[in-house]
């Protein structure tokens, strides 16, 4: 296993990495809304923040020499699922034909009183 931090992505606020490579599979872990240069929540809706944290994602992504269509499998959590359409919107701009597996569900907080993290599982071929 490899464990991997990666430039451009908010620094993790826990003892976890960005992700872990094991095999041909990368995990990564729960991106939230912040801003990778200071860490402050960005955005204050659902699409805001979504964006942020697939941004985050693909920061990721890229500094484990990945793309968006390398995801296999992606878990959404929304503390507020009246949210989900806008959610979805924002979720749909950004993987566009792609359509990695994920399951969305609602939580009941979130790091910082975000409303969203997203997770990945990322294949290597």
């Amino acid at each position: 296993m490899e464990q991997l931090n990666v430039q451009g992505a908010p620094a993790a606020i826990g003892p976890y990495s960005h992700a872990v490579k094991t095999g041909d599979l990368l995990f990564v872990s729960g991106q939230v809304p912040f801003n990778p240069e200071n860490g402050d929540v960005v955005g204050s809706t659902m699409a805001e923040q979504t964006r942020q944290c697939l941004s985050n994602l693909s920061a990721v992504l890229k500094g484990a020499g990945l793309t968006k269509n390398n995801v296999a499998k992606v878990t959404a959590f929304l503390t507020r699922y009246e949210d989900f359409a806008e959610f979805n919107k924002a979720y749909a701009e950004f993987f566009g034909d792609h359509r990695p597996a994920r399951s969305t569900v609602e939580v009941s907080q979130l790091p910082k009183k975000v409303l969203v993290e997203i997770d990945a599982i990322a294949a290597y071929k």
